[in-house]
């Protein structure tokens, strides 16, 4: 299956890429960056609700300009003769982009900031942005606490930087094994390396051609989307990165290398049970708001119900057909998120005398504290509470050797895609930088939230909606 590939550069790239994949509305804050106007859908079966062996859902095949199955832009089949011809005259570079995460726990405090500063993680008003950062900095100090008993529990800190650090120099050489030699760097978006950081040094190695290649398998605004909004900030304006070949894979949930690895891995935990086929395969994805998809268009869980459809398709053509569902984790604050939820489901299905239960968590390649804590910690805990009396957890890939193979197959299969654009003339509100505006803002926005730390109601109220 070929990637999904997004080739565009110069200060518009990630405008352009942006709009390839979403449909009906706009997404990520300011409803500037990402549009509707390049899809198609297409009907075929998928799953809904906590149950989904029996319902349908739509999926949707994005036009794109490309026959690929995941992604956008493809050009002529000459240009892959093209790039063979002139690969050796080329420095090429493959970008992994990730979430990131605290390594010691003195970092979670500013690492949490760093993530709630972010507005595709909060989604405030335009006329409510200016308290982004006061908003960030209460929230984190607040739910740092508990967070640290969570990092505490796995040893002091998030294994994400290592295991990333470790697929990166997996994926460099499996390139290599096809005969595609990379540099590979990782960028993270709220903690180091930065992304920021990443792209400094592709541009001290002078790169000539570059694949972003974010390690979520599905898009949300929120991770891949996030990321995109900061490559296209360091790319506007900048003379060098302006004109750099780039593709972008968008989302690869589809390949069939990583659909069959997530199969192995189900089918080997299967294995371990007394009684294989009587065992519920309970897939938990990391959760986003759901105004993110019901008024912003991210096609989150679209892409989450499809991947699961495909995995199960395919342990079914092995004579594979547990029952199976699908919970959403990782809920924050008093908004709605998406439904169901992993904690009640378990609760339900525990009632309803399911006893064995492998839970697969499906939206992460690498362990970190949402399997490693709140999977296999919290959730295992709440399952046996509920009667489940047998219990597996299916490990992230992480360097799984079909996995990475894969990703090293999308990378040659995105680079003949790639291309340099001419810089747009798009304006763009956050580019217009007014200094006393911003100063304003923040002296404003630090009297609100300081006022906010006086007022014991409100501080309760507000903690109790965290957690």
């Amino acid at each position: 299956m070929e990637a999904a590939a997004a080739s565009l550069s110069g200060s518009n790239i990630f405008h352009r890429i942006s709009r390839s994949i979403i449909r009906s509305r706009y997404i990520a804050s300011g409803s500037r960056y990402f549009s509707n106007s390049d899809l198609n859908t297409q009907n075929h079966s998928v799953f809904k609700g906590p149950n989904l062996s029996n319902v349908q859902i739509q999926k949707r095949n994005l036009r794109l300009q490309t026959n690929c199955a995941l992604g956008v832009c493809t050009f002529p089949e000459n240009v892959m003769e093209s790039y063979h011809s002139h690969v050796v005259e080329e420095k090429l570079g493959v970008l992994l982009l990730n979430l990131g995460g605290p390594e010691t726990l003195n970092d979670v405090q500013p690492f949490l900031y760093n993530l709630f500063a972010d507005p595709d993680i909060i989604r405030l008003p335009r006329l409510l942005r200016f308290l982004q950062r006061p908003l960030a900095k209460l929230i984190s100090v607040l739910r740092a606490p508990k967070s640290k008993e969570g990092y505490a529990a796995i040893g002091g800190g998030s294994p994400l930087r290592k295991i990333t650090d470790e697929q990166a120099d997996a994926l460099r050489m499996a390139l290599e094994a096809k005969n595609v030699r990379a540099n590979v760097y990782v960028g993270m978006r709220y903690w180091f390396p930065f992304t920021e950081e990443a792209i400094e040094q592709i541009k001290r190695d002078r790169i000539t051609k570059l694949v972003v290649l974010p390690l979520y398998p599905q898009f949300s605004i929120s991770t891949t989307g996030s990321s995109i909004r900061v490559l296209q900030r360091i790319f506007k304006g900048d003379a060098y990165l302006s004109r750099l070949p780039v593709s972008v894979i968008l989302s690869w949930y589809q390949r069939q290398g990583y659909i069959n690895s997530m199969a192995d891995l189900i089918e080997k935990e299967l294995g371990k049970f007394a009684k294989p086929e009587e065992v519920m395969i309970f897939f938990s994805a990391h959760g986003v708001p759901v105004s993110y998809v019901e008024e912003a268009g991210d096609p989150y869980k679209d892409q989450m119900e499809e991947c699961i459809y495909l995995i199960m398709q395919e342990l079914k053509a092995r004579g594979i057909g547990n029952d199976h569902t699908l919970a959403y984790q990782s809920r924050v604050g008093p908004v709605q998120w998406l439904k169901p939820y992993t904690d009640e489901v378990l609760v339900e299905i525990g009632q309803k005398g399911v006893k064995s239960l492998l839970a697969v968590p499906i939206s992460f390649v690498s362990e970190h504290i949402e399997t490693l804590e709140e999977i296999d910690m919290e959730y295992k805990h709440l399952a046996l509470e509920s009667g489940i009396k047998n219990w597996g957890r299916v490990p992230a890939l992480g360097c799984n050797s079909l996995f990475i193979s894969d990703l090293a197959d999308a990378v040659v299969e995105a680079l003949p895609l790639a291309k340099a654009l001419s810089a747009s003339t798009e304006n763009d509100e956050e580019a217009e930088y007014d200094p006393l505006r911003y100063l304003v803002k923040m002296f404003f926005g630090s009297i609100l939230a300081f006022l906010l730390l006086l007022t014991p109601r409100v501080v309760l109220a507000f903690r109790n909606s965290l957690f």
